[in-house]
């Protein structure tokens, strides 16, 4: 069996496609960068994180845009006769006033790895874009048309436009063609794909909250008209039928499935195995309850589905209902194809990182900016060196090397030499959810004790708050930093030869790092990690022997 979620943690709004007897899932990755992470797998329970599209900060400008802004809800497709991987995607510029400023762009690669061509903007008329190679060689790109006008349904309708791949441009104006299988209003998420003679949009409906679902519709022509089907929503977390088309509020927490441990499953893709099975991706979440928070962010599930007599997609076990367990394929139940580690975890990601090695870990991520750019591996062989930049709240350019969050029962340790200079200088351990939302234990020069100490700064929903009851003074030696999070406690610890830990300020609520706590951010997930600020010359470093994130990847308890 395959073990929801396949993808935990920080992984939203997949996109899956296959090139012969390989998988390659894409999700949204938002203000972090390296950009779009892709995951490879060859019998879709075990998956490694193989590349990301987005490795150049010239390919995408991030600084200054908040949190949740950035790269959206990505499409992955194989253009066969071409031999063209196609990733397309939108950069979310501003949400301001919900005026949802959105450029979409088209690249294209030859190999999965790369590398990409320079991309080629689309247009700006709303997002999740996402394109279909037809059989003809025509090529059509559909997304959410975002509605803004007084007196409209909002947030929209799904729109339609041919893309010319020798012009490099779309061909006219955006064609409104479907406004839902559901009355839970909300669509977005479009993917338009050809079976025989119907073309077929599934789409994601009732908001990316919980009452978030996967609805169909299919036509004759690209252009439509469309039918839906009639059993939408095929896919969900919360069954029960509702008009929400006059609320496009995409949380809807009331709709909070209590029989369900995986929430808000809608955005889907699907894909047909050589042997004819059909498997869809999915976004969804698991909430700590009663809050309904979902620390881990948006996660990527996966679903046995079968197509009817009558040609619409159904969940091969008869419900609508997202499932925790799924039938393996049974093309590869037999096949040695990668080392069975069971699914809900990437394997290749290693639990922990000595950083010996020449390139920094692909698993790493920074916000808005490559890690590449503050880090160095060579300086110290067997260290990474970070140099320190801005305050961690800036949109700009920070110094934060982190990983995502897949359990809310781990352990994250590591060495630490640093020697800060002046008040401005610090450098530590970090849980992170965006810049208005972390706590962080660090080293920094207390000029009231008048050498280094540690203490923990918090920062909840913009409010600032150094425990200074924490400040504890330390020598210039190594130091050993941990973060320990046990469901919803969540605290910092250090020790001064690597075995005996002592606990350092109050225990955080872990479930407050959220998309439903969180005021300024929504769409992401938690991250941990290491950072280090030099707000002066932005030319101090700290050095790290190790990172170590030891998970349990089991099902976190929801009554915790």
């Amino acid at each position: 069996m395959i073990h929801n979620p396949i993808l935990p943690g920080f992984n939203p709004d997949p996109c899956i496609c296959r090139r012969g007897d390989d998988y390659y899932l894409i999700v949204s990755s938002f203000e972090w960068m390296p950009g779009l992470p892709i995951y490879h797998s060859r019998d879709l329970k075990n998956w490694s994180l193989c590349t990301h599209v987005l490795t150049d900060e010239s390919q995408a400008d991030l600084k200054k845009l908040p949190s949740a802004k950035g790269i959206w809800a990505p499409c992955l497709t194989w253009s066969e006769s071409e031999g063209l991987f196609y990733v397309v995607y939108g950069v979310m510029n501003s949400m301001n006033a919900r005026y949802f400023d959105v450029d979409n762009y088209l690249i294209t690669a030859r190999d999965i790895q790369g590398p990409w061509s320079e991309p080629v903007y689309l247009h700006s008329s709303g997002f999740d874009a996402s394109i279909l190679h037809d059989t003809d060689g025509r090529k059509y790109v559909v997304c959410l048309d975002w509605e803004t006008r007084e007196g409209y349904e909002k947030p929209g309708a799904i729109c339609i436009a041919e893309y010319d791949p020798v012009k490099k441009q779309i061909l006219g104006y955006p064609k409104r063609i479907w406004r839902g299988g559901t009355d839970r209003g909300c669509i977005e998420a479009p993917h338009l794909t050809r079976r025989g003679g119907w073309y077929y949009l599934m789409c994601a409906e009732g908001g990316t909250g919980y009452n978030h679902c996967v609805t169909m519709a299919r036509a004759k022509d690209p252009f439509g008209p469309y039918e839906g089907d009639p059993e939408n929503p095929i896919l969900t977390s919360q069954p029960a039928v509702s008009d929400e088309r006059a609320d496009w509020d995409h949380l809807k927490p009331r709709y909070y499935n209590p029989s369900s441990l995986l929430q808000k499953s809608g955005h889907g893709s699907y894909v047909e195995l050589p042997d004819g099975e059909v498997y869809m991706v999915h976004l969804t979440a698991r909430p700590f309850v009663p809050e309904l928070r979902c620390t881990l962010g948006r996660e990527t599930a996966i679903e046995k589905m079968v197509w009817t007599e009558d040609g619409w997609l159904r969940m091969a076990d008869g419900g609508r209902l997202a499932q925790t367990e799924v039938p393996e394929p049974e093309l590869y139940q037999d096949a040695k194809l990668l080392p069975r580690l069971g699914s809900g975890s990437v394997i290749n990601i290693p639990d922990r990182d000595d950083f010996d090695a020449e390139e920094l870990g692909s698993f790493y991520y920074a916000p808005r900016i490559m890690p590449q750019s503050f880090t160095d591996l060579t300086s110290r062989p067997g260290w990474i060196r970070i140099r320190g930049q801005e305050s961690r709240t800036s949109l700009n350019r920070v110094s934060l090397l982190a990983r995502k969050l897949t359990s809310v029962h781990c352990r994250i340790t590591t060495k630490m030499e640093f020697t800060p200079k002046v008040h401005q200088h610090s450098a530590g351990l970090i849980l992170y959810y965006d810049n208005m939302n972390y706590v962080n234990l660090r080293k920094y020069y207390s000029e009231t004790l008048g050498q280094s100490a540690l203490s923990v700064v918090s920062l909840e929903n913009g409010v600032r708050t150094e425990c200074e009851d924490t400040r504890t003074p330390v020598g210039e030696g190594p130091i050993w930093l941990r973060l320990t999070i046990d469901g919803r406690s969540t605290r910092f610890f250090y020790s001064l030869d690597g075995e005996t830990y002592t606990a350092i300020g109050e225990t955080f609520d872990t479930s407050r790092f959220s998309d439903e706590y969180c005021s300024y951010g929504e769409f992401t997930g938690t991250m941990a990690g290491l950072t280090v600020s030099d707000r002066v010359f932005h030319r101090e470093t700290a050095d790290f022997d190790y990172f170590e994130m030891i998970c349990d990847e089991s099902e976190p308890d929801p009554n915790l």
